[in-house]
C-alpha cells in the first residue's frame, strides 16, 4: 500500500466537533458537580449514553467519593465493554462495590480476550474469585487462555469464531450463519478447516453473499492463509498484521488446530502498548498513567534513579582523575559540559533510531554492518562541524586558540563515539536477548559522558599543561 503523507491539523481546523477527541473539559466539570449536589438522576442521564472509552476516561478523571458515587449509579446499566479501558486500581474499585459475583457477571459478557486480559492482570486471590462465579464454558475458555505465556497470540485471541468445513456449500454456510447463536459479534470471514479442524482456508464474507447456494467454498475460498501460532510473541503478530494489512487471521495450537482468531482491533491496541513501553522504558519508566498514586510513582521511578546516580558517579570519578588540571585552567569547567552534552544529544538520536528499526524488524543482521557505516559517517560529519564552531567559540571566549583546539578534537571523538554506541548498545543488548528499550539509555549516558569528559580533560592535560 502507498504511504500518504498527511499534515496533522489542529482539532479547531479539522472541522470536526471537539467531543471526537475525547471528554470536554465542561461536561466533566459538570458532572462532578452534579455529583456533588447528588443529582443522581441528572448524572445518569448524561453519563448511560456515552461511548464506553469516554465513560472509562470519565471514570478515570473523577476522585474520591465522586468516583465511587459514579460507579454505584452506572450499576444497573454498567456496559461491560468499560472494564478493559480501566486501569487496574480503579477495576479493584469496582470489584470492591459491586462484589464478585455481579463482576463476574459483567466478565461473562465479554469476549473472551477481553475476559483473559482482565482477569490476567487480578492477583490470584481475586482472580480465584472471579472464576468460581462463571459458567463452566466461560471459565474453561478464560482458563486456556490464561495458560498461554503472556504476550503472545494465544492472550490475543478471541475463541469465537466462525469455522466451516471445506465441503460445504455457499448455502449451508448461509444457513449455519443465520441459526448459529454463538458467532462473534463482529468478523469479516469464515475459516474453511478440513476433518481435523486446521484452517485451510477462508472466504470473506463479500464472496460469500455474491456466490450462488449451491457452489462449495471450497472453490470460492482464499487459500493465502496468514497463520498465527498460540506461542507466537504479540509483537511479532502486530508485524505481521502491519506488513499485510490483515484485519484478522486464524490461531492454531501445536497440532495444527485452529482454536481463535485474532482481529485489528486487538493489535491496534498491540501496537499502542508496545510503542507506549518504549518510550517509558527510555525513559525509565514503567507507568503512563497520571492517576497513579504518589507512593507507587516514587517506587517505580526510584530504582532507574538510582542506577543513574551509579553512572553519574562514574563521570564524576573520571573529572576527579583531572582535578589539577581544572585547578589550573578554570575555563576548562566551564567548557566540558559542552562536550559531553553535545554527545549524550547526538547518541540518543542514533539511539532512537536505533530502538525503532529493531521494534519495526527494519535493523537486522543483514543490514547492521551498514547502519553502523552510515550513523559513524553522520557522527563524523556532525563532529566536524561542531568541532569548526565550538573550537572557534571557545578561541574568541578564552583568547586561547590551543583551547579552541582541545574543545574540537574532544568534540570529534565524543560525537563519533556517541554515534558507534547508539547504534552497538541495542543491537549488543537484542543479542543478548534485553530489551534494548530498557537499558540503552543507561549505558549511552555513561558512555557518552566518561569518553566526554575523558577526551577533553585528557586532551586539554596532554596539550595545555
Amino acid at each position: 500500500m502507498a504511504e500518504t503523507r498527511v499534515r496533522s491539523l489542529p482539532r479547531e481546523e479539522t472541522g470536526l466537533p471537539e467531543e471526537i477527541f475525547g471528554l470536554d473539559p465542561d461536561f466533566v466539570a459538570e458532572i462532578d458537580q452534579a455529583l456533588e449536589e447528588e443529582r443522581d438522576e441528572i448524572v445518569r442521564e448524561l453519563v448511560v449514553p456515552l461511548h464506553y472509552a469516554d465513560t472509562a476516561d470519565l471514570i478515570e478523571s473523577l476522585h474520591g467519593d465522586h468516583r465511587s458515587r459514579l460507579i454505584d449509579l452506572l450499576r444497573p446499566d454498567f456496559n461491560p465493554e468499560i472494564l478493559p479501558e480501566l486501569p487496574d486500581d480503579i477495576r479493584d474499585e469496582i470489584i470492591e462495590r459491586y462484589g464478585f459475583a455481579d463482576f463476574a457477571a459483567l466478565i461473562e459478557e465479554l469476549d473472551s480476550d477481553d475476559a483473559v486480559y482482565i482477569l490476567d492482570r487480578m492477583d490470584e486471590a481475586e482472580q480465584a474469585h472471579v472464576l468460581a462465579r462463571l459458567p463452566l464454558e466461560t471459565r474453561t475458555i478464560v482458563e486456556q487462555g490464561l495458560n498461554y505465556p503472556e504476550y503472545t497470540a494465544g492472550r490475543l485471541m478471541q475463541r469465537e469464531l466462525a469455522a466451516v468445513p471445506d465441503y460445504w456449500t455457499v448455502g449451508e454456510a448461509i444457513d449455519y450463519l443465520r441459526s448459529n447463536a454463538v458467532l462473534p459479534e463482529d468478523f469479516y470471514v469464515l475459516f474453511v478447516v478440513d476433518p481435523r479442524h486446521r484452517p485451510v482456508g477462508i472466504v470473506r464474507l463479500n464472496r460469500l453473499l455474491r456466490a450462488k447456494r449451491p457452489v462449495r467454498l471450497r472453490d470460492i475460498m482464499s487459500t493465502e492463509l496468514d497463520i498465527m501460532k498460540v506461542d507466537m510473541d504479540q509483537e511479532d503478530v502486530a508485524f505481521l498484521f502491519r506488513r499485510k494489512d490483515l484485519l484478522s487471521a486464524p490461531v492454531v495450537d501445536a497440532s495444527g488446530r485452529l482454536v481463535g482468531r485474532i482481529t485489528i482491533d486487538d493489535i491496534v491496541d498491540v501496537i499502542d502498548e508496545e510503542a507506549e513501553d518504549d518510550i517509558l522504558r527510555l525513559a525509565g519508566l514503567s507507568e503512563s498513567s497520571i492517576y497513579v498514586s504518589t507512593w507507587e510513582t516514587i517506587k517505580s521511578r526510584f530504582t532507574w534513579l538510582f542506577v543513574n546516580l551509579g553512572t553519574a558517579i562514574l563521570a564524576s570519578l573520571v573529572i576527579g582523575l583531572f582535578e589539577s588540571s581544572l585547578e589550573q585552567i578554570v575555563a576548562l569547567a566551564v567548557l566540558m559540559p559542552i562536550v559531553a552534552s553535545m554527545g549524550g544529544n547526538a547518541g540518543t538520536q542514533t539511539l532512537t533510531i536505533a530502538v525503532r528499526g529493531l521494534a519495526m524488524k527494519e535493523l537486522t543482521a543483514s543490514n547492521a554492518m551498514r547502519v553502523v557505516g552510515k550513523e559513524l559517517a553522520v557522527g563524523a560529519a556532525n563532529g566536524i562541524a561542531f568541532a569548526v564552531l565550538t573550537g572557534a567559540i571557545a578561541w574568541a571566549w578564552f583568547d586561547q586558540p590551543m583551547i579552541g583546539a582541545v574543545i574540537a578534537m574532544a568534540m570529534v571523538i565524543n560525537l563519533v563515539i556517541a554515534a558507534l554506541s547508539g547504534i552497538a548498545i541495542p543491537l549488543g543488548l537484542e543479542r543478548l536477548k534485553i530489551d534494548p528499550a530498557v537499558a540503552s539509555a543507561v549505558f549511552l549516558t555513561t558512555v557518552t559522558d566518561v569518553i566526554g569528559f575523558l577526551a577533553f580533560l585528557g586532551l586539554a592535560t596532554i596539550f595545555l599543561l
